[in-house]
């Protein structure tokens, strides 16, 4: 078993670009501190001593004393507001394959404590990717399909997963220093969930502060809406760690994705980062947006003690890919270990009106088979290196081992630490 579990970037800038702009984790407070749990196989959560289960209604409350256990599909109904005191322990049942919805029109109100986080796992002794459903939360803001209205099913009822609308501001509530373990069930003949869903939410709606670990589906997945979101942490997912999609416009700050070439699938549509303005094409509306991802100081990390060997065996795919039409604007941020860093959809013309609408700046490609990409293209790939590789660009590539590059977080934790995703502590560079 390997030593490191989880690295953590602290990358400077080499002298050819601007000596003090700064990469990866900086600054004087660690933001993962206290509320994460990268080893949640070995936690022991203890026994559930009350139900959750059917219809909510009304306004709910549940109380930290408690422990709860959710059985079978939850929905949150009729604009009621479920709210969850400070750490709360709720359990996903994996016999009932137990799934939270909090349906368009109510509210979470999910607001842990960077001490006493919120905390959504798995009921089994041996814990797995998909033991339970996963989090999901529809709202009334725009997406991009015909009639401005989607459906998130699956297995669940059609008449309350019903999702978009006009209202940009709406407020599905927060989720604050909230975990979510071993979600993402697969569903017969269909998909699977992913850790926590986000379709058609609004601006008004808090998304801070929020691990999702070993989901067998993606981490997040955002359908529609308009969000502001920051310290995210996905940690081994099976499928993405961030999917967008629906014509969603998101901004995204000092953000975390840990992915294994042992664990995290490798099959193609599987990545760090996959950015699409639709699903499928003829549901599309074009007259509405299409997706916009603004992303700053996010850190993609593939954690293998033989990254080149991975890449070798096929073990590895890209980090990022960006589909048709959708504008990707990413700075700040460090790429280690994929193949290649950057995939562009191949149905992506190579042109500069296009390339202003995918901005890759201050990047750190490190360990990277390619930086940026055309799919199926080779032919396109030099004049995609060369542009993003343009001194104005302040991009930086490197073949750094990841022992010379990263830090180890749980050897790190001690009180003189001084690593942090992002510039700084008070902006996060927003």
């Amino acid at each position: 078993m390997k030593k490191i579990t989880l690295m953590i970037c602290l990358l400077m800038l080499s002298a050819g670009v601007n000596a003090q702009q700064e990469k990866g984790i900086i600054g004087y407070n660690n933001w993962l501190d206290n509320w994460t749990e990268f080893k949640p196989h070995k936690v022991d959560y203890g026994e559930a001593n009350q139900i959750l289960a059917g219809n909510i209604s009304v306004n709910t409350k549940l109380m930290k004393k408690n422990v709860y256990i959710l059985q079978g599909n939850v929905y949150v109904t009729n604009n009621a507001v479920l709210t969850i005191e400070p750490g709360t322990l709720i359990i996903g049942d994996f016999e009932s394959k137990g799934t939270l919805v909090i349906t368009k029109g109510a509210q979470i109100i999910a607001n842990g404590l960077e001490t006493d986080p919120i905390v959504f796992t798995s009921n089994r002794s041996v814990k797995k990717a998909g033991d339970w459903g996963g989090v999901v939360i529809l709202g009334d803001a725009p997406i991009n399909k015909f009639g401005n209205v989607g459906s998130y099913n699956l297995d669940l009822d059609p008449s309350l997963t019903v999702y978009g609308g006009n209202n940009v501001a709406a407020n599905s509530g927060i989720l604050k220093f909230v975990r979510i373990e071993f979600a993402g069930k697969k569903v017969k003949g269909a998909d699977t969930f992913n850790g926590l869903t986000i379709a058609g939410v609004g601006n008004k709606t808090v998304l801070e502060n929020i691990m999702v670990s070993y989901s067998g589906g993606d981490s997040f997945a955002f359908y529609g809406g308009d969000v502001n979101v920051s310290q995210l942490v996905s940690y081994k997912s099976i499928n993405d760690d961030f999917k967008f999609t629906q014509g969603i416009q998101c901004r995204l700050f000092n953000s975390l994705a840990v992915r294994s070439s042992y664990l995290s699938s490798n099959k193609d549509g599987s990545r760090c980062m996959e950015v699409k303005s639709y699903e499928k094409k003829n549901d599309t509306d074009f007259t509405k947006k299409l997706t916009l991802v603004a992303a700053s100081n996010v850190t993609m990390l593939n954690d293998s003690e033989n990254i080149k060997a991975d890449i070798q065996a096929g073990l590895v795919k890209e980090a990022v890919y960006v589909g048709e039409s959708a504008t990707l604007e990413l700075k700040r941020s460090v790429v280690s270990g994929f193949s290649p860093a950057v995939l562009l959809d191949s149905k992506t013309e190579i042109n500069p009106a296009n390339l202003k609408k995918i901005k890759f700046e201050e990047m750190y490609f490190n360990q990277c088979n390619g930086n940026v990409t055309a799919e199926y293209n080779t032919t396109t790939n030099a004049e995609l290196e060369n542009w993003y590789g343009n001194s104005l660009f302040f991009n930086v590539s490197s073949q750094n081992d990841n022992k010379d590059t990263f830090v180890d977080i749980f050897n790190a934790r001690r009180p003189d630490f001084r690593l942090q995703l992002g510039k700084t502590t008070a902006s996060n560079d927003k």
